[in-house]
């Protein structure tokens, strides 16, 4: 009897993940059907943040308008690709439920060391936008304001 215990646990344990993965994803796809900014920073300041311009550039670079997407973010095909790889991953590792344990020290040190490059680079070109490269700041703009007027 408890060999039929468990596929059912596995498959309600699953469709628990899979649901904990959608609410994640649902204050997303509510920002921006409400128009409101998905930038905290730009939400609550009026100024961009680091990262301000990349969903627009992604989605920009994924309907083949490449130089379009660099205009919003420089670093669109260095963050978004990274960025990602790494969220879907972590998505379909926890929907999966796998145990394989704790990545090794190696790769744990790798990912730190990644990510301190990629916010040092998206620092460096947030100052130097408000400095006047690469067209300036980045608009303040709702994204979903943004994917109406397109």
């Amino acid at each position: 009897m408890s060999e039929q215990a468990e596929p059912r646990e596995l498959v309600s344990g699953r469709a628990r993940r899979v649901l904990v993965v959608g609410l994640l994803v649902l204050p997303v796809v509510l920002a921006v059907s409400a128009d409101f900014p998905l930038c905290p920073t730009a939400g609550l300041f009026g100024i961009p943040c680091p990262g301000c311009g990349l969903t627009r550039a992604t989605l920009t670079a994924f309907s083949g308008q490449f130089s379009q997407a660099m205009a919003y973010h420089p670093l669109v095909f260095v963050v978004g690709p990274v960025y990602l790889a790494v969220m879907g991953g972590l998505g379909l590792s926890y929907i999966r439920g796998s145990s394989s344990g704790a990545p090794s020290r190696r790769m744990d040190v790798a990912v730190t060391a990644l990510a301190i490059i990629l916010f040092a680079l998206l620092f460096g070109v947030w100052i130097a936008r408000f400095l006047g490269a690469f067209g300036g700041p980045v608009p303040v703009e709702t994204v979903g304001g943004w994917w109406s007027a397109r």
